[in-house]
């Protein structure tokens, strides 16, 4: 009788250790690669799958236009053709408050003077 049994139970082992090695990693690793193309905002530094440098100024659904950095050239691509993101872009907010930052700080270099 186990004879019987053993056959199927190493195919269900082998298929359990499938999964946990080959495909839950990889469903794990796409799920994180759409999030980062869904948080893509105006300003990221990003890298194409083809190997294109470009900064984000513009997120529709499904296009994102990248400026290049030679002429300002801008093209249109996919979302799904961004490979990485370089560097995440300031929010307005934020460069805002990083400008009133450097001149509180030169105010008080002045005043130590």
């Amino acid at each position: 009788m186990p004879q019987e049994y053993s056959g199927i139970l190493m195919m269900i082992i082998l298929f359990a250790v499938m999964y946990f090695m080959m495909i839950r990693p990889q469903k794990k690793k796409d799920k994180e690669i759409k999030a980062m193309r869904d948080s893509l905002s105006n300003g990221d530094e990003v890298i194409t799958i083809g190997g294109i440098h470009g900064k984000v100024v513009k997120v529709n659904d499904e296009v994102v236009t990248l400026e290049m950095a030679h002429a300002k050239q801008r093209l249109e691509f996919s979302k799904w053709a961004i490979g990485s993101v370089v560097k995440k872009g300031k929010d307005k907010s934020e460069a805002k408050q990083d400008v009133e930052d450097a001149i509180e700080e030169s105010k008080t270099e002045d005043e130590d003077k």
